[in-house]
């Protein structure tokens, strides 16, 4: 059996391996990490902080799950909501769901700020 593209289909391939090139062209113009100077962020977990105090893993954790893994999740249940009204089938579930997510983000974000103040000591 062999693949076999249609002329149709050769020139949406062309298009897209097009786009794609010139986006990994232009991506470091768009794209910027942070600058640290000329001193390495080795053996760091957050800004003050190694991974060997209880503190700086813990608010490690609370920063991935409330600025990355709850946020996407909701974005996720946004899609399938959208997905499944498209489809005629229930949305609630998947909007309750990326509500729930966002209050999840919400409350670790809280937690962060609560650890970054007992960071600073009473004043």
């Amino acid at each position: 059996m062999q693949f076999q593209v249609s002329k149709g289909h050769s020139a949406r391939l062309a298009a897209i391996f097009l786009f794609l090139i010139v986006l990994l062209q232009l991506s470091p113009l768009f794209v910027q990490a942070q600058n640290l100077g000329g001193a390495p962020a080795t053996n760091k977990a957050v800004q003050g902080q190694t991974a060997a105090q209880p503190e700086g893993a813990f608010l490690n954790l609370v920063n991935w799950v409330g600025n990355v893994i709850a946020p996407v999740g909701a974005a996720l249940c946004v899609v399938m909501a959208i997905i499944n009204y498209t489809h005629g089938r229930g949305v609630a579930r998947w909007a309750i769901a990326a509500v729930g997510l966002l209050m999840v983000s919400g409350l670790t974000r809280l937690l962060e700020f609560w650890i970054q103040q007992g960071q600073a000591g009473v004043q």
